[in-house]
C-alpha cells in the first residue's frame, strides 16, 4: 500500500519561495505535508562558470498519482527556469504506519 507514496525533493532560491510553493502544494492537496530546510549551500555549473549559492530545500510528501501534476505546478510557479524536482519512492511497510496512513489519506481524499 505504501509503495505508492513519494518524497519530492525541490530546491528553491530562498525560504520565502519554498514557503510559497510548499503552502500552495498542501492547499491544492498535491502534497500532504512539506518540510523546508533553509541554508543549503549549492555548487553547480551555470553558463560555463562554477556557481556557489545559498538555496533552500523543500521536501514534499505525496502519492504517486500526484507526482506529474505536482511537478508541472512547481515548474509553473517556480522562479528557476529549470527547477530541481526529483521524486523518491517510499518503500512498502517501512516507517510509522499511522503516519503513512495519514499521509495517504491527505493526498488521496
Amino acid at each position: 500500500m505504501y509503495k505508492n507514496l513519494r518524497l519530492i525533493y525541490i530546491t528553491t532560491k530562498d525560504v520565502n519561495e519554498a514557503s510559497h510553493i510548499g503552502k500552495s502544494l498542501v492547499e491544492k492537496k498535491l502534497a500532504a505535508c512539506v518540510n523546508i530546510l533553509p541554508g543549503m549551500k549549492s555548487f553547480y555549473h551555470c553558463e560555463g562558470r562554477l556557481v556557489e549559492d545559498e538555496e533552500c530545500v523543500l521536501i514534499a510528501k505525496t502519492h504517486h498519482s500526484k507526482v506529474n501534476q505536482l511537478t508541472e505546478y512547481v515548474k509553473e510557479i517556480h522562479t528557476y527556469e529549470c527547477p530541481c524536482v526529483i521524486c523518491f519512492d517510499l518503500s512498502e511497510n517501512e516507517g510509522n504506519e499511522e503516519y503513512l496512513n495519514w499521509l495517504l489519506g491527505e493526498v488521496t481524499s
